[in-house]
């Protein structure tokens, strides 16, 4: 594929093709104008920097594989390969856990249990967004190696679907999609900020997610800071070990747009890429100030979502969802690193701490990122180029 190409299969996604369920999407014109300037521009500079590369890694801008939209625009993922990602997403839910925990029943759970073993570490930190970046694509790397998965990673673009994401392809609760919402059951406000002023009102959700490709997922652990209102949504208890308390329950969503339309929009995600002048203020702006109730991309994408674990800070990648959610979230990196990659490719800040509490050092490029058993440790040095022009094992680009 020429590179013209590559533009041009990025550049299509400005526009706004087809409905799902009969609702018409919002365009995102902005930002994947955007997009189509990251793709022009890591053009040029990894032709520059090809020599960075480990020895055995040949990835280049045209044989980097295609991270794609859920959607029904025109290069988006068809029907059949989001059913052909969902079975390898229930496979992975029925391998055996490396861990031998009580708790953590599936290698689907692996990925749970490392993510509640490092959330203090892993938010509001230098290593937020490469952490979860080696995270996604360790996920993909299992559902392809051992689930048989041919596709790659999908994301779910937030402005399309921010005024209505019931009826999004991604939770319309069809065969195709990622689930539908819960099925409604009394509960109060979400209290995402646990500040007691900012409350996410309850939707028409709230109980089991009863369609879609995960209608028998049963949720092994948890929940440990659940933020869904409910009588029957009651934590295990900060006491207990998460991983020695087998809690078995089902995955609820309360799906809504109060967050999405507010936080979403494509303008939102123009406003952090184009007002963000360094990587500490884009990172900050993505995961929000909560004292000032601005939640920023990142926790809202997560609760609108909702739901129980969907809307648990710990234990949120129990809800499938979470992947696509952040393979947004690395795709607006990946946006903002190349508009700029010479500055910003390796771009790192803040500390190593939850923002900064306790007050502890600045984080570098040297800062292990430990999956445990999901694999080896690497360097976030290896984790800042998607196409492993800082020595990483990546090779891919969003399109």
């Amino acid at each position: 594929m020429h590179f013209r190409d590559l533009f041009g299969a990025v550049a299509v996604a400005a526009g706004v093709a087809g409905t799902a369920s009969g609702y018409q999407q919002s365009p995102t014109v902005k930002t994947d104008a955007l997009a189509a300037v990251a793709v022009a521009k890591l053009a040029v500079y990894s032709s520059l920097n090809s020599e960075n590369r480990t020895k055995g890694n040949t990835c280049t801008l045209a044989t980097a594989v295609k991270r794609r939209e859920w959607s029904v625009r025109e290069g988006s993922l068809s029907p059949a390969e989001r059913i052909q990602y969902t079975n390898a997403v229930n496979c992975l839910m029925t391998k055996p856990s490396r861990f031998k925990l009580p708790a953590v029943k599936s290698r689907f759970d692996d990925f749970v249990a490392v993510h509640i073993n490092q959330t203090f570490t892993i938010h509001g930190t230098a290593s937020f967004l490469s952490w979860h970046r080696h995270f996604v694509w360790t996920y993909e790397k299992a559902l392809r190696e051992e689930c048989g998965y041919k596709g790659y990673q999908p994301y779910w673009n937030w402005g399309r679907w921010a005024n209505d994401p019931l009826n999004s392809p991604i939770f319309d609760g069809g065969v195709a999609s990622m689930g539908g919402n819960g099925i409604y059951a009394e509960h109060l406000c979400t209290d995402a900020l646990a500040n007691g002023i900012n409350c996410i009102p309850p939707g028409a959700g709230g109980g089991c997610v009863k369609t879609g490709p995960f209608t028998n997922y049963t949720v092994s652990m948890g929940p440990i800071f659940p933020t869904l209102r409910s009588a029957d949504v009651v934590a295990i208890g900060f006491d207990k070990d998460p991983f020695q308390t087998y809690n078995p329950h089902c995955m609820k969503r309360d799906v809504s747009s109060w967050l999405s339309s507010r936080f979403l929009q494509d303008q939102n995600v123009t406003d952090l890429l184009t007002g963000s002048p360094n990587i500490t203020s884009f990172q900050s702006t993505m995961q929000g100030d909560f004292p000032k109730g601005f939640y920023g991309v990142h926790a809202a994408g997560h609760y609108t979502i909702g739901g129980d674990p969907g809307g648990d800070f710990f234990v949120s990648p129990a809800d499938p969802a979470f992947y696509l959610h952040h393979g947004q979230i690395d795709r607006t990196w990946w946006i903002w690193q190349n508009q700029k990659p010479a500055e910003r490719t390796s771009a790192i800040g803040g500390t190593i701490t939850i923002f900064n509490n306790p007050p502890s050092r600045d984080g570098t490029l040297e800062d292990p990122i430990n999956l445990d058993v999901l694999a080896a440790t690497i360097p976030t040095s290896q984790a800042m180029s998607t196409l492993g022009l800082t020595g990483g094992p990546y090779c891919y680009i969003y399109v």
